[in-house]
């Protein structure tokens, strides 16, 4: 995991004078805490609560902040971004809008298959480059955790390209940076039609490489109809438990291959997209803790008319997360906030269940629940702090970004 480029926090700081909505886990609702004050120390939280309760210890040697009343929010996480990548596919867009389906672009030689193309064709420079402005979008937004996947490389030199290029990104700004490694995300033209040959190199040649050079935090891969089987995504799974890395799955977008119950089945972080996932699927994820991303940018961006089932998510418990998909593709989107605001317009989700969804969710779909997602004393002290009158702002609003202030490890 990569931890961020800049200076860390060395000293102390507390936010008075705040509304807190700390999605602590022991807290109702969203955790909140009128009259509120936060407290940091070497960039951890040392203390999120009433004000009336702050140790004194907490003031000796701090900054103090007054925050006026303002809300403070765990920072945003953006659990599933595509954001390394060359190019756009605005062409593909204008096919759409005349009608061809995804599978039509996807096999008229469009899709991701051309962003591999503009990808390879990138010096490292030149992705860091073309990437750091989508970046820079979601930190105005108050995101201080980011997944980034590869996927438009297909093969390990470009695979591994792009996986430097996130962890570059992260060198350069205040950031938390979590990659992911999706070399089974299309079938690459040199493949010739053989899924199973590729799969083989993915799981033989590229996962070993990728793992030595430590370049992935997770391994990801696309279950579909246009990409693979369910029993070749289980190749590239059981090879990912044999290396030691998590798995998450793009699972049934646009059909019901039960991707949703294979990660479940292997205890994966997260199944994303989910429009087409069974009640079984439901069930069985619930069962693992394996938490559902709901990504209502490209919902929304291919006029996809299947809903996630939010109700059935709900009834069984599962844990629901919500990111922007940032892609070139199917979902150019470098707005957290919009994404909620698709979420509860597209899927119905709730003000709570979005906000969850973009903070303790989306760092328990990365893994990183007991170190980021809620105001809580022992992790790191990445917030958001808001010009708002109530939390329900940060979904409701169109076009509109209310940050006050962004806080990275106490930064």
């Amino acid at each position: 995991m990569s931890t961020g480029g800049g200076q860390k926090a060395n000293d102390a700081t507390v936010w008075r004078n705040a509304r807190l909505a700390t999605f602590a886990e022991e807290l109702p609702g969203m955790g909140i805490v009128e009259h509120g004050a936060l407290a940091a120390r070497d960039g951890r939280i040392v203390f999120a609560g009433p004000e009336s309760e702050l140790p004194r210890a907490a003031l000796s040697d701090a900054e103090i902040i007054d925050c006026e009343g303002r809300w403070i929010t765990p920072g945003l996480i953006d659990c599933h971004t595509h954001l390394v990548h060359a190019g756009n596919r605005a062409g593909e867009f204008e096919m759409r809008l005349a009608g061809a389906s995804y599978e039509e672009v996807a096999r008229a030689g469009g899709g991701i298959v051309s962003s591999v193309r503009a990808l390879r064709a990138a010096d490292e420079h030149a992705l860091v480059s073309q990437s750091l402005p989508r970046l820079d979008a979601l930190i105005a937004e108050g995101v201080t955790t980011v997944e980034i996947k590869s996927g438009y490389g297909l093969d390990l030199a470009n695979e591994a390209k792009s996986l430097r290029a996130a962890r570059r990104l992260d060198d350069l700004r205040n950031v938390t940076v979590a990659t992911t490694f999706l070399g089974a995300h299309a079938l690459p033209p040199e493949a010739g039609g053989d899924k199973d040959a590729y799969i083989e190199r993915v799981c033989a040649e590229m996962l070993p490489a990728i793992a030595a050079e430590g370049l992935a935090d997770a391994v990801d891969a696309f279950c579909e109809g246009i990409a693979f089987s369910p029993q070749q995504i289980a190749r590239v799974f059981d090879k990912a438990v044999e290396l030691d890395l998590p798995v998450k799955l793009h699972a049934d977008q646009l059909s019901n291959l039960h991707g949703a119950a294979l990660a479940a089945g292997y205890g994966a972080l997260s199944a994303d997209h989910l429009e087409y996932t069974d009640e079984a699927g439901a069930a069985t994820m619930a069962r693992s803790g394996t938490v559902a991303v709901m990504l209502p940018g490209a919902f929304y961006f291919i006029r996809e008319t299947q809903r996630p089932p939010i109700e059935l998510f709900r009834r069984h418990g599962v844990r629901m997360a919500v990111a922007t998909d940032c892609n070139p593709g199917t979902s150019p989107l470098t707005s957290p906030l919009l994404a909620m605001n698709m979420a509860a317009t597209c899927f119905r989700m709730t003000v709570e269940e979005c906000l969850a969804g973009t903070t303790r969710e989306a760092a328990r779909a990365l893994g990183l629940g007991a170190e980021t997602g809620t105001l809580a004393a022992g992790k790191w002290a990445d917030l958001a702090i808001w010009d708002i009158g109530s939390p329900a702002e940060l979904v409701y609003r169109i076009g509109f970004n209310p940050l006050h202030a962004r806080v990275w490890r106490g930064q």
